[in-house]
């Protein structure tokens, strides 16, 4: 359904997939991969996207590396090499290439992450700000550094948790609530008690809980596109 696209990031480039509705044009959302990599399944999000009426990008954190679901050790290794400032950058780039873009309808775009992409999707509101309207984190993992939420300048998130996540999705959520408040950004979090982390992921047959997932899908495509109405 869509295609690769090079996007300039910091004076170099980096790559992403694009997928545009079948309108031609619709608000654009940025989607940010697990730490499996830029896999089909996150293809497929953005293909999902992009039948909601969205134009979507996936960018390409890792550069061409990726790992299957089902590599957990693999996985672990591409996020814990991951250059944080470098990806910031992407981020950025990746921002002001969707926003700029003659498939984007909307005057700002919307970002969504999983699991390490949760985190992403909170630091692309950070560093870009003037073209970031909306931002949705699910189960985002701990930020190795704290970004300066303050300079979301009072982007709106929305917080999709799963109330089994002790590992990851939970810790970070205890300390993310009050430093948005802190920072003065809108915050509003749903957790689905019975769920564990990753449960959105339709291939993770071990975690995913469809009913819990048509809920938060319920609930995000209508947070993303009241934010970014033209």
């Amino acid at each position: 359904m869509g295609t690769m696209v090079e996007f300039k990031s910091n004076g170099g480039t980096a790559s992403g997939y694009l997928a545009s509705p079948a309108s031609g044009k619709g608000p654009g959302v940025i989607v940010i991969q697990e730490y499996w990599g830029l896999i089909p399944q996150v293809k497929g999000t953005a293909d999902m996207f992009a039948r909601e009426g969205f134009n979507a990008l996936a960018p390409d954190f890792y550069h061409g590396k990726s790992a299957q679901i089902g590599e957990p050790d693999k996985a672990g290794k591409l996020m814990m090499e991951l250059d944080l400032e470098q990806a910031a950058k992407d981020a950025k780039g990746a921002a002001r290439f969707l926003a700029s873009h003659a498939n984007t309808s909307s005057k700002k775009v919307g970002v969504i992450g999983f699991c390490m992409g949760g985190m992403l999707a909170l630091v692309t509101g950070t560093v870009a700000s003037d073209v970031v309207g909306a931002v949705v984190d699910c189960y985002g993992v701990p930020p190795r550094k704290k970004p300066s939420y303050a300079a979301m300048k009072g982007t709106p998130v929305l917080g999709i948790f799963a109330g089994k996540d002790e590992s990851m999705g939970l810790p970070a959520l205890r300390d993310l609530e009050p430093d948005l408040k802190a920072a003065g950004v809108p915050f509003e979090k749903v957790i689905y008690k019975d769920a564990d982390h990753a449960f959105l992921n339709e291939q993770r047959r071990d975690v995913h809980r469809p009913d819990d997932a048509k809920d938060a899908w319920g609930r995000i495509i209508p947070f993303l596109k009241k934010h970014l109405a033209s």
